[in-house]
């Protein structure tokens, strides 16, 4: 069995001159690829810590992982206090994160792995011409009304009722409402309800809280791969994101709970080590 990649620890130059935390993980021999993972909303970076270990070895490559502004091992406020917006998640660290990795290995294929929310930032960023392939996991263009019937009124609740009274009277939106524990600026959440509660999703905001996106820009392969028991996301809101990359070479993954050996997958289990067995389809392989 090959050692796994000890990683090290990097600084993310982002705008408005935030530094985001982030682990930067390589082979033991040179790296053949560059990888950067953009994490879910909510989701710790160490949470995809041992995924991005065995990745750096499976695929030979530089893997870096990181947690976005006000979040994790990059808050630099208490939560009550962080001003941070799924604009800035998805917009602006996402692509510092792309930059840096392209700065430290401008000759390597430069790819993208995104969990949810990162799979939808690529359209805005600089870089997005030199990624030779994205991995799309478990992301796409969310609405309440396209969640299986069961998910919905919960979907409903947390849009309507129990998210916005607890943001309003807590000042964020506590993490154990998500289920994983990491809460969130109420900023962000305010802006994450608007986009899921709006035809259209981001599309609305592109111009004007958003940049314009350029979706010519990634040309690259773009691996969209959905989880068959992921209420948030489901399969047919998956492939929904291909729209979002007109100019990219599109293929789609279905993922069974079945083959990952588990009972159940759902939006956020899929990176853990007990789906070990579905990581290679998510790594690229």
């Amino acid at each position: 069995m090959a050692t796994a990649a000890v990683p090290a620890s990097v600084n993310i130059p982002g705008a408005a001159g935030v530094s985001l935390a982030g682990l930067l993980f390589q082979p033991a021999g040179e790296p053949q690829a560059a990888i950067v993972l953009h994490g879910a909303t909510g989701v710790p970076r160490d949470y995809y810590a041992r995924f991005a270990a065995w990745a750096a070895e499976a695929r030979q490559a530089a893997v870096l992982i990181y947690d976005y502004r006000d979040c994790g091992h990059s808050a630099q406020v208490p939560v009550k206090q962080a001003r941070a917006t799924m604009a800035d998640w998805a917009v602006r660290d996402q692509a510092a994160a792309l930059e840096l990795l392209h700065q430290r290995f401008p000759d390597l294929p430069l790819e993208v792995i995104g969990h949810s929310l990162g799979g939808l930032g690529l359209p805005f960023h600089d870089r997005a011409d030199r990624v030779v392939r994205m991995v799309a996991v478990a992301s796409g263009p969310a609405h309440w009304s396209r969640h299986p019937p069961g998910f919905v009124p919960k979907a409903l609740a947390f849009w309507y009722l129990a998210g916005p009274v607890l943001t309003t009277l807590l000042g964020y939106m506590p993490g154990w409402v998500l289920g994983q524990g990491a809460h969130l600026p109420a900023s962000a959440y305010w802006e994450w309800r608007r986009w899921c509660v709006t035809p259209g999703f981001y599309r609305r905001d592109w111009g004007s809280r958003l940049p314009q996106p350029d979706l010519s820009r990634m040309k690259g392969r773009l691996r969209l791969v959905a989880i068959a028991d992921d209420p948030m996301l489901p399969p047919p809101v998956v492939r929904d994101l291909a729209g979002f990359y007109p100019a990219a070479q599109v293929e789609n993954h279905l993922i069974e709970p079945a083959a990952a050996g588990v009972a159940s997958i759902g939006h956020l289990r899929v990176f853990s080590e007990r789906c070990r067995a579905v990581w290679p389809v998510l790594a690229g392989l």
